[in-house]
């Protein structure tokens, strides 16, 4: 009998492969087949961890079959990948039991003649774990084709922005980029000052045998070291959030204060939303919107279940001309982006975006950006945030949104909020959080203030 957890991470491997869901959503649906936390633990690890190593899954492929990936059946692919993934990174589940496990699987896709084969494919990786056939660290970095080839098979990351890394960051620190991007990225939950603080939410997961540890830049966060929180009591209680210490950040970065008036335009899921709630202490009023009904609905669910007041939530296309006049005292645009920042949490965004999306992505983030600007009253200020790690959509948009007009002038991160890190914080002024500096997913903010 295969493993249950093994048939849901066939199932999501295939959902991705297709093009028919992404990662979280492939997922999310194959959660609720599961009835058992350790198979959706163990689906969840299996799916994550083939997609953070497809590369490398995918030479060891062709190394031992000897033959191109796409002449291959994609179920016999998915199998493989699902179960060479398992022998190399779930070394207590025995070697055997993931063999037979994969030949039912072939069996089980109508793929039964291909069986022998990933039988032997399976054995002969499971003899040769120690000594398999990937690049080796180049013993001289600036040897660039060795050390593309380094990267891009054996740290498993797209050969293109490999090269975009290592000619912007240098060898050392774009293979500690890499090498971050593929561990496994810790829970991290922020305590909902609208309810609780920190020290109690602390006391009250203790009290459930979940352990955390402060974060180290955000003073809400909490980092997840031992139990699984969203079991208890604060989740429903809305006694935290789930939300990245960087993405914490960046609501930081928004200063918003008691009494004044934010729009919050690309608001989904809602953490920052809410974030921004607890900084305003019930006063003022908060306008978030998104865009797709889907999206909207989770803003709904997460300010509902932080119990924040004072929002209103609305549908809106930042692409167009909002329906608003200029009244705002904060507008924040995090902006839909390549997600290129949070690889380690996100592995198969490397798989999706190619160097090609920059430009587009880029153009729609300016767009959006101006779209926003003016809606911010006189004096007023607005924030550009992404999860990217790429300049193009970072210092480039926001030097040319300022650039493209005269009624707004770059702030300083550090005078906009005084109450964030100096460590996080750029020479230019901008927020900026990097795995090799911060330990923490790449994400960027710049402040302007309408004149």
């Amino acid at each position: 009998m295969i493993a249950p957890a093994r048939i849901a991470a066939y199932d999501i491997l295939s959902a991705v492969s297709s093009g028919t869901a992404d990662l979280p959503g492939a997922i999310a649906f194959a959660r609720g087949t599961l009835h058992d936390d350790r198979d959706r633990a163990l689906a969840f690890e299996i799916a994550t961890g083939v997609q953070r190593w497809r590369a490398t899954l995918d030479h060891l492929i062709v190394e031992f079959a000897r033959r191109h990936i796409d002449r291959l059946d994609p179920e016999i692919v998915e199998i493989l990948r699902l179960s060479i993934y398992q022998l190399l990174h779930l070394t207590r589940v025995p070697a055997a039991a993931v063999v037979d496990d994969a030949v039912d699987l072939a069996k089980r896709a109508g793929k039964k003649s291909a069986s022998g084969f990933v039988n032997a494919i399976l054995r002969t990786i499971s003899r040769r774990r120690g000594d398999l056939p990937l690049p080796p660290r180049p013993a001289d970095p600036a040897d660039r084709a060795a050390a593309l080839d380094y990267f891009s098979v054996t740290l498993s990351h797209p050969r293109w922005l490999a090269g975009r890394w290592l000619d912007r960051l240098g060898f050392d620190t774009a293979e500690t980029w890499m090498k971050f991007n593929n561990t496994a990225a810790p829970l991290t939950l922020r305590a909902n000052r609208l309810v609780t603080t920190p020290e109690a939410l602390t006391k009250h997961l203790d009290d459930e045998d979940v352990r955390v540890r402060p974060g180290e830049f955000a003073p809400d966060a909490l980092r997840v070291e031992e139990g699984y929180p969203l079991r208890g009591e604060g989740l429903a209680n809305g006694w935290f959030v789930v939300q990245d210490e960087a993405s914490q950040l960046v609501a930081i970065a928004a200063a918003a204060r008691p009494g004044i008036r934010v729009l919050d335009a690309c608001a989904s899921p809602g953490g920052k939303t809410t974030a921004m709630a607890a900084a305003m202490d019930g006063r003022g009023l908060i306008v978030a919107s998104d865009l797709r009904n889907r999206r909207v609905q989770l803003l709904r669910q997460t300010v509902q279940a932080a119990r924040a007041s004072r929002i209103a939530i609305v549908q809106t296309d930042l692409l167009n001309p909002l329906p608003f006049a200029a009244s705002f005292d904060l507008v924040v645009v995090d902006a839909p982006c390549s997600g290129l920042g949070t690889l380690r949490r996100d592995p198969d965004i490397r798989w999706r975006r190619g160097e090609h999306d920059l430009p587009a992505l880029a153009a729609a983030e300016l767009r959006m950006l101006r779209n926003a600007a003016a809606v911010v009253a006189p004096g007023g200020r607005l924030l550009y945030a992404t999860c990217s790690s790429e300049p193009d959509e970072n210092e480039a948009v926001a030097d040319a949104f300022v650039a493209s007009t005269d009624q707004f002038t770059p702030i300083d991160a550090r005078a906009a909020a005084p109450a964030l890190a100096e460590a996080v914080v750029d020479r230019r002024g901008h927020l900026r959080t990097e795995p090799h500096r911060h330990g923490l997913e790449a994400f960027f903010a710049a402040n302007f203030r309408r004149m």
